[in-house]
């Protein structure tokens, strides 16, 4: 067990940001945004239902309504600041924690507890919200994002693929060999990894000597480091390497500097491997509560707004609940349904004799 409680009391060096802990607002010369209050309110609005949905569903897990859960709590602002920088043309591929970017390719939550409660493969159609199906294997949807993005390259589209992992897949060979890829191809493809200082147990400082973001460079691409408790920043950062993308001008690395609050998944318990001094530093970064002070204090919104928010989050919370328990579960056979987009041979014959095998229960 390795955990350093200095980590995070201090913001590393070269780190991209536009709003400090605290709310106060700050000028970049190379990422400066220039957000409407309704915008920033719309940012807000999204961050705190994310949240809720993400509590609710790790309430659930608990209640053993769910069998896993990956919990997106802390990294709310890199995955709504990237994911509202998206446009529609754009593919997003995720990992199993995006459940803030599945928010904004318009994703309804039940799609994602319907997964982690295991009655769909899936949930959702990735060409109707061009947001790819989660990838539960490490790194793997590098791969695909960078050879969607080829695909855009020579079909000449004016979009880009954005793929999300996190700092431990960047020690996967699959992600090395996807910047080898978009970098020799000058694919359209933006590269984000939360980096949220643990690959499961394993702490940063174990995976890298090196931040991230320079990893870039050996490839022959920029790469950025963002606060990725900065909403406003992570939006920034995210519109810019897109554009970028689409333009011709190939890829771009963008490390999130964040902090996972909570387990990496419901089956582990993070205090066996870090330390609560740790966590207490990182909870002044909360990335929603130094919007909110924001708003407050450049009088963008007022208590009104912000009662009639969380009520909105909580109504969320009891109707994600609510539907969650109502999912009916699903016909045995349904599991080969969607293995293949055509018919197959091989799965025909599965398909037939776990029919068989099921007839068997019924004698």
């Amino acid at each position: 067990m390795t955990a350093d409680a200095s980590r995070g009391a201090e913001a590393p060096p070269e780190l991209i940001q536009l709003l400090t802990p605290e709310g106060e607002r700050v000028e970049h010369p190379d990422y400066d945004i220039d957000l409407t209050p309704e915008e920033v309110r719309g940012l807000y609005r999204d961050l705190t239902l994310v949240r809720r949905v993400d509590l609710e569903a790790v309430a659930l897990q608990r209640q053993g309504e769910l069998g896993l859960w990956a919990s997106l709590l802390g990294q709310e602002a890199a995955q709504i600041g990237s994911g509202r920088a998206l446009t529609e043309a754009d593919m997003a591929f995720p990992t199993y924690r995006e459940h803030g970017v599945a928010w904004c390719r318009g994703v309804d939550p039940i799609n994602l507890l319907g997964l982690f409660r295991g009655v769909n493969h899936g949930g959702w159609d990735p060409a109707e919200h061009n947001f790819h199906l989660y990838t539960i294997v490490i790194g793997s949807q590098t791969l695909h994002a960078v050879g969607y993005a080829m695909g855009i390259q020579r079909d000449g589209a004016e979009a880009a693929s954005i793929v999300y992992f996190g700092d431990g897949a960047t020690s996967q060979g699959d992600v090395n060999e996807a910047f080898i890829w978009a970098s020799v191809f000058n694919a359209p493809v933006v590269f984000f990894c939360q980096n949220n200082q643990w690959a499961i147990s394993e702490p940063l400082e174990k995976q890298t000597r090196i931040p991230l973001y320079r990893r870039a460079s050996g490839f022959g691409f920029p790469g950025v480091r963002v606060d990725g408790n900065d909403v406003f920043a992570c939006l920034a950062v995210t519109r810019k390497a897109l554009a970028e993308a689409r333009s011709g001008q190939g890829p771009m690395l963008i490390e999130a500097f964040t902090y996972r609050m909570g387990a990496h998944t419901t089956s582990d318990d993070p205090t066996r491997y870090r330390v609560a001094a740790e966590l207490e530093a990182w909870k002044l970064k909360d990335p929603i509560e130094r919007v909110r002070a924001y708003m407050f204090k450049n009088q963008i919104a007022d208590q009104e707004f912000f009662d009639a928010i969380d009520a909105e989050a909580d109504e969320l919370g009891r109707d994600v609940r609510k539907r969650c328990l109502e999912l009916p579960d699903p016909e045995p056979l349904a599991i080969f349904d969607h293995v293949y987009a055509e018919q197959h041979s091989l799965m025909d014959a599965e398909r037939a004799e776990f029919a068989t095998y099921l007839e068997g229960f019924e004698a």
